[in-house]
């Protein structure tokens, strides 16, 4: 029987089942250790939001309602776990996908490895819709390049994973739409060259989990303010992140008093960071009903300072671009945060406030410095290890071999252009996504592992 179990792999139903539910306990290691998951200063807003009915501009409204669909107001546990599940689910049909053969022992190692060496288990636990982004570069990789291993049963679930995924933070449906863009791109190239119809990708699949994220974003806008749209906060974290570029400020120089821009009168009294300017309690942002506020202004003034700078703003892009992309530290902003969220917990979760209050992150025991010792070298020798894989396929014209880490590496430049210069760099927004990298190397030795034991029998035949 044990014999039985050791050898079981994600090949047969029985290991692939299994190999999910137990990743679970894995996943949620982080969480359960520290007693409670883990709270964001974002994570007040979504329960607010979704529990309360309250729309907030800044914040997504489908993560925000599937706290309210799964209970949460009984138990944030029930967050985190649908969390865990979903990631599990998709770490382990990108495992299969990859290397079928694999001993279900084997991918939970793997887990628990990056448990230790990445932030997947901190992004897992915590009420926040930062792990769904990774799930849904996995599940848009997966319907593109594997969908012929998949079957109508689990296509039909990544495509429902995917979309909530891709639904959940108007970044990841960014993300996923420019991911999308160059499918199209490599598919239609395919045509006029034999050389990339190893590489060509499917679409069906792919978009119709794009346009159910597109009808989940419209729907949840709409049951909260009973209006159709996308997102009404993009100009606004475009603007601060001009701001913290120098943009503005050289604009307001420029241009005042004849622009009569409202930001005139402030000109020489504006914070120099992004994050001040959005939530600083003195910020002239304030006096503008932040996020409530008219967003023409913003616009008016992001459009002139493009067509007044161009080279300025495009120096400015790439540089926050490459910044986002290096700045990837675990732990950003995860901190005792019980005075910050503890009126809006309180008041939607009452019940949860013991546990709250005794946990790990809440009594300030949390202690980044030494996990990034880790954390940090893993994801550069990760980074190097994704160049190293396209290096070899291209050797070896296997490009089949390379159309995993080519999306992942896509995945973390493009990640890095729309959260670097539509937001600003934070190393969370980059740090959520470094896990992918270090899985893929993992189940690429487990696979270069196997064709070593196999060869020198495969010789003597």
């Amino acid at each position: 029987m044990h014999a039985r179990l050791w050898a079981l792999s994600l090949a047969t139903p029985a290991g692939e089942i299994l190999c999910v539910l137990a990743l679970c306990p894995i996943l949620l290691s982080i969480a359960a250790w520290n007693g409670f998951p883990i709270i964001f200063y974002d994570t007040g807003a979504y329960i607010l939001e979704g529990l309360g009915h309250v729309f907030v501009p800044e914040r997504a409204s489908v993560y925000s309602l599937l706290l309210y669909y799964v209970d949460a107001s009984q138990s944030l546990w029930l967050v985190a776990g649908l969390q865990a599940l979903i990631t599990a689910f998709v770490l382990t049909e990108l495992a299969r996908g990859e290397f079928a053969e694999l001993p279900v022992w084997s991918l939970l190692l793997m887990a628990a490895l990056l448990v230790y060496l990445t932030g997947i288990a901190w992004y897992v636990g915590q009420v926040e819709p930062d792990i769904l982004t990774p799930v849904a570069v996995i599940a848009l990789f997966l319907l593109a390049y594997r969908s012929s291993v998949l079957g109508a049963a689990r296509t039909i679930l990544l495509v429902l994973v995917g979309a909530l995924a891709t639904a959940s933070h108007p970044g990841t449906l960014l993300l996923a739409g420019g991911l999308l863009l160059v499918l199209v791109v490599v598919r239609a190239s395919a045509i006029f060259s034999a050389r990339l119809t190893a590489v060509r990708p499917s679409l069906f699949a792919a978009f119709g989990t794009f346009a159910l994220a597109s009808v989940l974003v419209l729907s949840a806008n709409y049951t909260l303010t009973n209006q159709w749209f996308f997102s009404r906060t993009g100009p606004y974290f475009a603007f601060a992140r001009m701001l913290q570029d120098g943009i503005v400020q050289k604009l307001l120089d420029d241009t005042c008093p004849q622009s009569r821009y409202p930001l005139c009168p402030f000109k020489n009294s504006l914070p120099h960071r992004a994050d001040s300017w959005l939530w600083n309690g003195d910020s002239p942002f304030n006096q503008f009903h932040r996020f409530h506020g008219p967003v023409s202004p913003y616009e008016h003034m992001i459009a002139d300072s493009i067509y007044r700078y161009p080279v300025t703003n495009v120096v400015a892009v790439l540089k926050d671009t490459a910044l986002q992309f290096v700045t990837f530290r675990t732990g950003d902003q995860i901190e005792p945060q019980e005075w910050v969220l503890y009126s809006d917990l309180a008041h939607y979760v009452p019940r949860q406030m013991e546990s709250y209050m005794r946990a790990r992150q809440q009594r300030g025991e949390l202690r980044f410095e030494s996990i990034n010792r880790v954390h940090v070298p893993v994801a550069i020798l990760s980074l190097l290890g994704l160049l190293f894989l396209l290096r070899t396929a291209y050797v070896r014209r296997e490009w089949q071999q390379a159309t995993l880490p080519a999306f992942v590496l896509l995945s973390l430049l493009g990640n890095a252009f729309i959260c670097g210069t539509l937001s600003n760099p934070h190393d969370r927004y980059q740090s959520r996504l470094m896990w992918v990298p270090t899985l893929v190397l993992a189940i690429s030795a487990a696979q270069a592992r196997l064709f070593s034991l196999q060869r020198p029998v495969e010789s003597g035949t």
